[in-house]
């Protein structure tokens, strides 16, 4: 007999393994941290490419990565093999600009979307196509901001949400297509440089963040995204609250966050994201701590 799949599960798995890169340990660095499809992150790995803060990540070819944008306002991209290994510096495409966010999109998981960012605060988006080409700048949609998070969900689309001019908490879904759509009232607390990742096979987690102007400025809550990129309200975070983390999928459906800004300094634990999206406590850090870093996921 064939097995018999609930309604509404997901059918299609994400990459076993994911990557941390980038970011500043006060000084900006370009070395790397592997995630193994156990959520183990290794060591440092010597870093490749110009070193710098604030890119984006995603994946694209259905199991490698790019890293992309970055501080002081570079176009600079590296691409990530379906081993993990991170190539040296290509071209820039596309207005300069850091604090962008990106995921990956489309119907085989096999493309990407770099959006939004500062140096000039823009919406502008960039595609990238299942071989890890970027294209030239798509006008933006939606409130431009700076220090939003991006993830997949559905299995082929993709959200942006949060960021700052001030905090902010609307989003922007992606189709399957890589058309942007207008602004989504936000739910939950509006923040800026926090992470998201995708779970579950076909959901997604926007996670920590800085509540400028509060004090404490460190957030450690979380909002769900379900199958139809619908943002749920605050889930009252676990773990230590940071802002400039990074986070990716890992062993087909379940996340990480990683790194980031800890009062009183940078901060090198994880915190790993079930199936289910429920968030772990932390875990001792491994490798550089650091935070304005990106993640994604290969293999």
């Amino acid at each position: 007999m064939f097995p018999i799949i609930p309604a509404n599960s997901a059918t299609v798995s994400g990459n076993q393994e994911g990557i941390f890169g980038f970011g500043t340990t006060g000084s900006d660095t370009a070395v790397t941290n592997l995630v193994s499809n156990a959520g183990v992150v290794s060591t440092d790995v010597a870093g490749v490419g110009t070193a710098r803060d604030v890119p984006g990540a995603c994946e694209y070819g259905g199991d490698k990565g790019i890293f992309g944008y970055g501080s002081p306002g570079v176009t600079t991209t590296n691409l990530v093999s379906n081993a993990g290994v991170v190539a040296t510096d290509v071209a820039g495409v596309g207005t300069a600009r850091y604090g962008v966010a990106a995921c990956n999109y489309g119907g085989d998981r096999d493309k990407g979307i770099f959006g939004y960012g500062g140096h000039g605060v823009t919406s502008v988006t960039n595609l990238v196509s299942n071989a890890g080409i970027v294209s030239t700048d798509v006008a933006g949609v939606g409130t431009a901001r700076a220090y939003p998070a991006a993830c997949e969900y559905g299995e082929d689309k993709g959200i942006f949400g949060y960021g700052s001019g001030s905090a902010l908490s609307m989003t922007n879904l992606v189709s399957n297509a890589g058309v942007v759509a207008t602004d989504t009232t936000g739910v939950g607390t509006a923040r800026s440089t926090l992470a998201a990742c995708g779970y579950g096979g076909d959901k997604g987690i926007f996670g920590y963040g800085d509540i400028h102007p509060s004090s404490p400025r460190e957030a450690s809550m979380t909002n769900l995204v379900s199958n139809a990129g619908v943002v749920a309200t605050d889930v009252a975070g676990v773990g230590t609250g940071r802002y400039g983390l990074a986070a990716t999928q890992y062993g087909g459906d379940k996340g990480i966050f990683g790194y980031g800004e800890a009062s009183p300094g940078v901060a090198s634990m994880t915190n790993l994201v079930s199936n289910e999206g429920v968030v772990a406590s932390d875990v001792t850090g491994v490798g550089s701590a650091r935070r304005r870093l990106a993640a994604c996921s290969f293999n």
